[in-house]
């Protein structure tokens, strides 16, 4: 092509990959030009590597973007770029090996070039301390790993590139191992590698020597649960700062007026509601990563190692803290020096002392010993729930024996709960309320610890759970919570009992009207009082016979016995005779929750008001297997405001209104004072001696009020 403009050269380019791309056929002979300039040009390149080259950079990004023009001559381009990559990544320029990168995502992007070799190549180009690159190859990683699994999971691929990922994990390089640990956190957030095999590869990266990579893996474990939408779209914090709720909305339609626009209003907003806490609950309900661990006990054990060690910084030793005492609450693991260790912490003045108070109630679970948790719960009561702390502190002490409480029962005595009951009455609302929410809880687990002026109305759920000793599993023929649903109605019997073959001779239950189809052929003479002995069929079926009243005194009735069964036995004949739906699923946790809502309020509150804090509940119960370190910080009292912030909300009251003084009714607002209003300017000592002053200090108070009356009734005159 010869010498020519630098800038001349770049438009031709621009404008034959241009023609190219149009008519492929009718430019051939111009690709086969330039295409051999490409390849003189690689020989001298290779002479020297190091040397920066703009020209060869356009002539590889114009064979790139028409590589699908021509594959019969283009077929070992790809592979060329690979080799010369592979070869020179160390010594490239920076601009060249960028260059090369996103010609063959390029080629990569027409579906030339195999999704393996590619990404392996890029895998193994993390180590280049090139910041732009690795971005720029991150980028493509993930997206390309996600459109191959876009349709359906390519699972030949993801094992290939999965064992190469795990090579790179291994390999030691700080720079390979954080990037490609942060593809696949990446590619399990988005369901792509959402496998145990992913999972287990992070597990790893946790005891990694480079400190990086190690808290990536532990913020990963930690933030697939609740927190890993801190920096995601704002939607959901639009969402959660919505003030609108169902209790709200049914609240505000029921004091209204009534119209048929409001009732479809309010259905739309309740849809609307309804649609918005379902895509709330589908995140917050995403399977955790802490589930598909393989040996949950041997990870605990290792992390515990790395934890006393103690090399790392506090905030990371934090964070490993808080993923032992989520393996331990959520597969119930044996890790008994944990809780010494924590013990060390629970000081009011421990910095981030309320995350190892979450610690302690997130570890504790009902296969621990009783005698190995109530060291730690001592501790808190001393240290915490004391008079010489603040309401503040000992609220968060309370709070804390609540939950842990809630996950080991029997770690509690009988004589320290009723100590800490005593707080009930304090004047500190935090202090009032988490007491008051320890009793609470002792009403539905273990109600005889308590005193009996708190136990509580007992209702038909406290009666039904009660306390279990250690290690104790109430075990039920049936699965829990099918006696809330409805029994099919075939199981009715009817009997039609006969006058004559009747011959019963026990205690009368009731006398039943037989009726005959054929009214002509009955005479009123002829009623049938049937007796039935309900207590021998109860005995010998453990059934009850439910008699239809209303059917019995409709003239001549035909006789209709309908038998139900107890709750137990009608729970068991469920379970065993068909396959629960998702829908009675649904029902089921639904039940539960309004049952210890109406166990909370006493029975007090209806249920369509139950119901309208159903979904809260139902959010709480997801959220059940890990406490949260909200349920430790609940303070029910606002923190007091400071001098400046006073005074600046004072200001701020001032601005725009008017002044507080008497207004003067004057016809002429350019008039002299009279001598009553010079009076009023006057020192009381120069007028103490008036007669007017005089009379008024002797005055009784019936005159004072008469005379009030009588200025009050002057001014509105005069105002007129």
């Amino acid at each position: 092509m010869g010498r020519r403009n630098k800038t001349q050269e770049h438009l031709t380019l621009l404008q034959l990959q241009n023609y190219i791309k149009r008519d492929p056929g009718s430019y051939r002979d111009e690709f086969m030009q330039q295409y051999r300039y490409y390849q003189s040009n690689l020989k001298i390149f290779q002479l020297q590597p190091s040397q920066p080259s703009k020209e060869m950079i356009e002539l590889i990004m114009f064979i790139s973007q028409i590589a699908h023009c021509y594959p019969e001559h283009l077929d070992t381009f790809p592979q060329e770029l690979i080799d010369l990559i592979r070869q020179y990544q160390d010594v490239l320029d920076a601009e060249l090996r960028l260059a090369i990168c996103r010609a063959l995502i390029l080629i990569r992007n027409k579906n030339l070039l195999s999704p393996t070799s590619l990404l392996e190549l890029f895998f193994e180009l993390f180590r280049c301390k090139d910041k732009l690159l690795r971005k720029t190859l991150y980028n493509h990683i993930v997206a390309d790993i996600t459109n191959i699994n876009l349709k359906h999971k390519n699972n030949k691929i993801n094992k290939a590139l999965q064992g190469f990922m795990y090579k790179v994990l291994c390999d030691g390089d700080p720079l390979a191992t954080r990037y490609s640990l942060e593809v696949m956190t990446e590619l399990y957030k988005k369901s792509i590698w959402n496998d145990s095999k992913t999972v287990n590869a992070i597990v790893l990266a946790c005891f990694s020597n480079v400190a990086k990579a190690r808290v990536i893996a532990v913020k990963f474990f930690l933030g697939t649960d609740e927190n890993e939408q801190e920096g995601s779209d704002s939607d959901d914090s639009d969402d959660a700062k919505d003030p609108t709720t169902m209790k709200g909305l049914l609240l505000s339609h029921q004091v209204s007026k009534k119209s048929r626009k409001k009732k479809k209003t309010l259905e739309k907003a309740l849809a609307t509601l309804k649609k918005h806490k379902k895509k709330r609950n589908a995140k917050s309900s995403s399977f955790s990563a802490l589930y598909l661990i393989n040996d949950p006990q041997a990870f605990a054990e290792k992390l515990y190692k790395e934890l006393e060690k103690a090399n790392d910084k506090f905030e990371i030793r934090v964070m490993i803290a808080d993923l032992i005492s989520r393996l331990i609450g959520l597969h119930q693991l044996f890790l008994l020096n944990f809780y010494p260790f924590l013990q060390r912490y629970l000081q009011p003045h421990q910095q981030e002392v309320t995350k190892f108070l979450t610690f302690v109630a997130r570890s504790s679970h009902d296969l621990i010993p009783p005698e190995n948790l109530e060291p730690v719960l001592r501790t808190i009561v001393n240290n915490f729930i004391t008079e010489r702390n603040s309401g503040e502190v000992m609220a968060v002490g309370l709070n804390a024996v609540r939950e842990m409480c809630a996950k080991c029962p029997n770690v509690m005595t009988e004589d320290l709960l009723q100590d800490l009951t005593e707080y009930k009455t304090s004047r500190n609302k935090s202090v009032m309320m988490a007491a008051r929410s320890l009793i609470q809880l002792y009403r539905y687990i273990n109600p005889s610890l308590l005193r009996k002026k708190d136990r509580g109305k007992p209702t038909e759920l406290s009666k039904e759970v009660g306390p279990l000793a250690f290690s104790e599993v109430k075990a039920a023929g049936y699965v829990p919570g099918t006696e809330f649903l409805e029994f099919p109605q075939n199981v009715e019997r009817q009997d039609t009992i006969d006058s004559e073959g009747n011959d019963h001779t026990s205690d009368e239950e009731g006398s039943f009207d037989s009726d005959n189809e054929d009214d002509d052929e009955l005479s009123d003479e002829e009623e049938i009082s049937g007796e039935i002995d309900s207590n021998t069929k109860l005995k010998a079926n453990d059934r009850k016979l439910s008699l239809d009243s209303n059917q019995g005194k409709s003239k001549g009735g035909r006789v209709s016995v309908t038998v139900a069964k107890s709750k137990s036995s009608q729970a068991e004949e469920i379970s065993s005779s068909r396959f629960l739906t998702q829908e009675e699923f649904d029902k089921i946790r639904t039940e539960k929750v309004l049952r210890e809502l109406d166990m909370r309020t006493g029975g007090k509150m209806k249920r369509k008001y139950l119901e309208t804090m159903l979904d809260n509940e139902m959010e709480k119960e997801l959220r059940k297997p890990i406490v949260s370190q909200d349920d430790i910080e609940i303070i029910h009292k606002k923190a007091k405001h400071d001098k400046e912030s006073r005074l600046a909300s004072v200001k701020e009251g001032r601005e725009g209104r008017g002044k507080f003084t008497n207004e003067k009714h004057r016809m002429n607002e350019f008039a002299s004072t009279s001598h009553k209003e010079k009076r009023k300017g006057k020192s009381f000592m120069m007028v103490r001696q008036a007669k007017g002053v005089q009379r008024k200090i002797k005055r009784s108070f019936r005159q004072k009020q008469l005379a009030l009356r009588d200025s009050m009734l002057k001014r509105r005159k005069s105002k007129r």
